[in-house]
């Protein structure tokens, strides 16, 4: 079940986040209907597909990975992912990275500042699963991100 992918997070009918998924659990998503995979994890990170790319495009999704080095994200990476998501808006989507934090990290940053959610609306989904603040790197880059109050 696609239910079954590490950290979970179903956010919207057509917006999901995980962690690291497996090929098997690539399939199920195409199954249920996701269109789109952005993958924000590193081809190295561990639990990599190296094949990933093939895999989603070959169950008829497209892929868009936005490698994020986690001790190092930038906001390079955070504009490419916004279009991204802009680009495929309305369509199905699983953001991923390998453990569930770039990606939530990055869906709080696009809806605050694409989608004008409030700031304790947008950051409940990422404290499901991580602390900012327990990662200096993240929560200064988060910080510097979120729009001018």
């Amino acid at each position: 079940m696609v239910e079954e992918l590490y950290n979970f997070l179903r956010l919207s009918d057509h917006l999901i986040s995980s962690g690291m998924p497996t090929a098997d659990q690539l399939s199920e998503a195409a199954a249920t209907g996701v269109q789109v995979v952005i993958n924000l994890a590193l081809s190295t990170s561990e639990g990599a597909l190296a094949e990933e790319g093939q895999i989603v495009g070959a169950l008829g999704m497209e892929y868009i990975h936005i490698p994020v080095e986690w001790n190092q994200p930038t906001r390079e990476n955070l504009v490419a992912f916004t279009h991204a998501m802009d680009a495929q808006r309305g369509k199905s989507i699983l953001v991923h990275c390998q453990a569930n934090y770039r990606a939530t990290g990055f869906i709080t940053l696009y809806r605050i500042n694409s989608l004008g959610w409030k700031k304790e609306n947008a950051f409940h989904d990422l404290r499901r699963i991580w602390n900012p603040a327990d990662y200096p790197v993240w929560e200064q880059f988060i910080e510097e991100n979120l729009p001018l109050e």
